[in-house]
């Protein structure tokens, strides 16, 4: 077996499952029907293949999962649009959005004054029993929930942060406008996880669906905490890219 075949996805000792077979002629198929074609019947599919329609039902289930197939109750499975690719760079998600050609959106969930605790406290560099703003908002893509997003800020540096701002906007313009601080740096981490209940719901994903989860804390030009924020985004519709300059 050669290198190639195993990078393809064939391991050494040559036994690929049938799943996996299908899966790659889907793959084929998708191509040549093109975004937003429906799905032949499974009934159709796998007798074209030779394949039970269990073992095509799971092959349609990862692609599904993968973003590349998305299935529409009473209407059928049809073929996806590209994944959202967004840079990992220190600006706002409106003008990520805006510069791949998509309409960016928010839709407000929660604002609250809480408690920061210490974990978020020794993010922020405030006591623990300061209290922070959070505030929690769907993002929408093209008017499509893409993730959801909780930031939080310190109380006493932006005690006035909703003043005449109604959250659907762009944050990270608003704190730039009406406070004159720049955004300078962060730290941010990712992982997959899944969402909870709640998160799903909020979302209109799955809860096995996996999701991408990225936890930033943003400093200003004088290094200091602006900002914790959690995003969980939908692994079927967005991807992300970063420069690495050695």
């Amino acid at each position: 077996m050669t290198v190639e075949a195993v990078r393809g996805g064939v391991p050494e000792h040559g036994r690929v499952p049938k799943h996996f077979v299908v899966k790659n002629q889907l793959l084929n198929l998708l191509a040549e029907l093109g975004e937003g074609a429906l799905l032949p019947a499974e009934r159709e599919l796998a007798v074209a293949y030779g394949v039970a329609r269990s073992t095509l039902r799971q092959a349609i289930s990862e692609l599904t999962m993968e973003g590349r197939l998305r299935a529409y109750r009473g209407r059928g499975t049809f073929v996806a649009a590209p994944k959202l690719i967004q840079p990992l760079v220190l600006h706002s998600y409106t003008e990520a959005l805006r510069e791949m050609g998509h309409q960016p959106g928010r839709r407000v969930v929660t604002v609250e004054r809480r408690p920061a605790g210490r974990p978020l406290a020794a993010d922020l560099g405030i006591e623990a029993t300061d209290e922070v703003v959070h505030l929690e908002r769907v993002l929408l893509a093209d008017g499509e929930p893409l993730g959801l997003e909780s930031t939080y800020l310190p109380v006493r540096r932006f005690a006035d942060l909703m003043d005449g701002f109604d959250g659907t906007g762009s944050l990270y313009q608003h704190v730039t406008d009406r406070y004159g601080i720049r955004y300078t740096e962060a730290t941010e981490r990712i992982e997959t996880v899944l969402a909870s209940p709640r998160e799903a719901m909020l979302i209109g994903t799955n809860p096995a669906q996996p999701m991408l989860l990225m936890q930033r804390v943003s400093a200003d030009q004088d290094g200091v905490p602006i900002e914790r924020v959690r995003s969980l985004y939908r692994g079927d519709r967005i991807g992300f890219v970063t420069r690495l300059i050695g």
